[in-house]
C-alpha cells in the first residue's frame, strides 16, 4: 500500500468539510428563476416528484433537504425552501424554485431576479 494514501486520503476529507461548511455559512447572491409548471409530477434528482404547490427548489452542491431562505433583492420578500433537485445549470442563475415560491417572491412576472441565499438551521 503507498505510503502517502493515508495523508491524502484525510488531505481529501478535510478539504471536502471544509468547503461544504463555507457554502453553507456564506449567504450567495446570483439569479434565480422558476420552474416551468409542465414539470409537475416529472422526478427531480432526490426521485421524489416535483410539485408546484411546495416550497422546493433546485441548487448546484447543496444536499438535499437543505432548507435554504431566498431573499428577492429587489422587493425583499423572504421565504424557506428545501432543496429536492440539481440545477440550475445556466450561468449565473444559482437557483431554481417552484411555482409556489415564486409566486410569494414575486419571480412570476419578470421570470428571473435577483436573489440572496441562505443556509437555515434546523
Amino acid at each position: 500500500m503507498n505510503a502517502k494514501l493515508p495523508y491524502t486520503l484525510f488531505l481529501f476529507i478535510f478539504l471536502l468539510i471544509t468547503a461544504k461548511s463555507t457554502a453553507q455559512e456564506t449567504p450567495a447572491e446570483g439569479m434565480a428563476s422558476y420552474y416551468s409548471d409542465t414539470l409537475e409530477g416529472r422526478s427531480t434528482a432526490s426521485g421524489e416528484p416535483y410539485q408546484m404547490a411546495l416550497f422546493t427548489a433546485a441548487h448546484r452542491t447543496l444536499p438535499f433537504n437543505t432548507r435554504v431562505k431566498v431573499t428577492n433583492l429587489s422587493n425583499l420578500k423572504t421565504v424557506i425552501v428545501r432543496i429536492n433537485d440539481r440545477g440550475p445549470f445556466v450561468k449565473g442563475r444559482i437557483i431554481d424554485v417552484s411555482r409556489a415560491v415564486a409566486e410569494v417572491l414575486g419571480i412570476i412576472e419578470k421570470g428571473v431576479v435577483n436573489v440572496r441565499i441562505e443556509v437555515v438551521e434546523d
